[in-house]
């Protein structure tokens, strides 16, 4: 994690203060996989992790409720990662609440307005 992370770090504590956090055991368990196959997401980038003093774990919110992530959320990560945005700056990203959307990115990859989110998310990676 660099320096700008670090920064980041308190206010993504904030904005994950109310989320479910699953560990990467239980998120393999959510998603019915072995946990090296949460691994292998994680190190694709298909997937994306909040390091906490407990360790690493997965906001709940990204799979909206289902036992993968979709379609979107693995499109918008990569996105952002490719534009230069690290780990935390993703998460920010993902759970800042967004007037124009309403509601926040992360919500909105689940549901009609995700073609919209993955649009920003081009824009941001510019």
């Amino acid at each position: 994690m660099n320096s700008k992370d670090n920064l980041s770090t308190g206010s993504l504590e904030k904005l994950l203060a109310d989320e479910t956090l699953l560990s990467l055991p239980e998120a393999a368990e959510l998603m019915g996989v072995p946990i090296t196959r949460v691994y292998d997401l994680l190190t694709d980038r298909k997937l994306i992790a909040y390091v906490s003093d407990s360790g690493r774990c997965i906001p709940a919110s990204l799979f909206g409720g289902n036992t993968t992530t979709g379609k979107f959320v693995p499109g918008v990560i990569t996105l952002l990662t490719d534009g230069g945005y690290s780990d935390v700056e993703i998460l920010e990203y993902l759970f800042t609440e967004d007037d124009s959307l309403p509601g926040r990115p992360v919500e909105a990859l689940h549901g009609q307005l995700a073609r919209e989110v993955v649009r920003r998310a081009q824009a941001m990676a510019i």
